[in-house]
């Protein structure tokens, strides 16, 4: 399987596997504490979305977990533009230059080694993750075999957490490849 670029991987960084920390901690207090249910979690609107969404409808964990990306307003960026393309003299355009000159200096020698390093980490973070995702589906999946009288609350929480992992492991499954270990 050839490499995946960085824009076709699910999990793009390491602060994007934080949805998945939160997944498998999540798991670990549902098998801990067998009285544990949507309405105790961490996440309860993730664990909703994820048992009404169900595992075919959703394209990728990132999507099923609902997280949105926070960005900066037009008006921020095009104020800040204008007071940095101030200081010689230009507006807006001139600032995008000014912004943009020592961090294209500094930038070009430690690129390469910086890329390099964050996708070892990357790589290595997934790995890890896969793994504690995995023990952690395996103990949700025997939940429910041993749990299977207990009442809909409960089995509707671990449902979604086997829902939720399940999608978390294809995704991750998918971004590493071969290298899975």
């Amino acid at each position: 399987m050839p490499k995946k670029k960085k824009k076709e991987l699910v999990f793009q960084s390491v602060d994007s596997l934080q949805q998945i920390v939160n997944v498998v901690n999540e798991a670990a207090a549902a098998v801990n504490d067998k009285s544990r249910t949507i309405r105790e979690s961490a996440i309860p609107e993730v664990l909703t979305g994820a048992l009404g969404a169900g595992i075919g409808g959703i394209g990728s964990f990132a999507a099923l977990y609902g997280l949105g990306t926070v960005g900066l307003s037009a008006v921020g960026i095009t104020t800040g533009l204008h007071a940095a393309g101030a200081l010689i003299g230009g507006g807006m355009v001139a600032g995008v230059f000014v912004l943009a000159a020592p961090v294209a200096v500094l930038a070009a020698g430690g690129v390469g080694v910086a890329t390099h390093l964050k996708h070892k980490q990357l790589k290595q973070e997934k790995e890890r993750l896969y793994k504690e995702a995995l023990v952690k589906h395996e103990a949700i999946i025997q939940a429910l075999k041993d749990e299977v009288n207990a009442d809909k609350e409960r089995l509707d929480y671990l449902q979604s957490l086997n829902i939720l992992l399940q999608q978390a492991l294809k995704d991750l499954k998918s971004d590493l490849g071969e290298d899975i270990v």
